[in-house]
């Protein structure tokens, strides 16, 4: 991975929280910024085709007692699996 110096305006206070965070882990305050970029890089992404999720119909809505009822099942149908 090339990495490119740059020059980044911060808030004071956090500033404080990346060196304190930076002394307590033993890590550079660099590698928390990098980490830090990396993952608004992330979060900006966008993909230009549409996903393929798969819907389901339940028949109507599905209210707390139906998603309860479903997971008391699943429990019960679980309880003669070997669970390691």
């Amino acid at each position: 991975m090339a990495l490119k110096k740059t020059t980044v305006m911060v808030d004071e206070r956090d500033l404080e929280l990346i060196k304190a965070a930076a002394a307590r882990e033993g890590r550079p305050e660099s590698e928390l910024f990098r980490e830090a970029f990396h993952l608004a890089a992330l979060r900006s992404q966008r993909w230009a085709d549409e996903w393929d999720i798969p819907t389901f119909d339940f028949g109507g809505p599905v209210g707390q007692a139906g998603v309860e009822r479903a997971v008391s099942e699943g429990i019960n149908e679980g309880e003669g699996s070997v669970r390691e």
